[in-house]
């Protein structure tokens, strides 16, 4: 699996909650097996637009989508409670 570099945007976002330590293991996570138990992946409403999430912790989502089979885009990573 490839994930495609975080466009500038969501870079600043990562450092600026420091959440580049977990993004960068919960990618590891989900590179080597995206049925890891942490990663809480799930297919995003609706169905049909294909978007989905993994948990980076209890807080943030990293929300993604299927560019080909074998690699995702980082669409955007927020807080779930927002």
């Amino acid at each position: 699996m490839h994930v495609k570099q975080l466009n500038k945007y969501l870079e600043k976002y990562v450092q600026k909650k420091n959440l580049t330590r977990k993004f960068e293991k919960q990618i590891r996570f989900f590179v080597e097996n995206p049925s890891h138990p942490s990663l809480n992946l799930e297919l995003l409403e609706p169905r049909s637009a294909g978007y989905y999430s993994f948990r980076l912790d209890k807080k943030y989502r990293v929300v993604f989508i299927f560019m080909t089979p074998d690699e995702i885009e980082v669409v955007d990573i927020n807080s779930h409670y927002e």
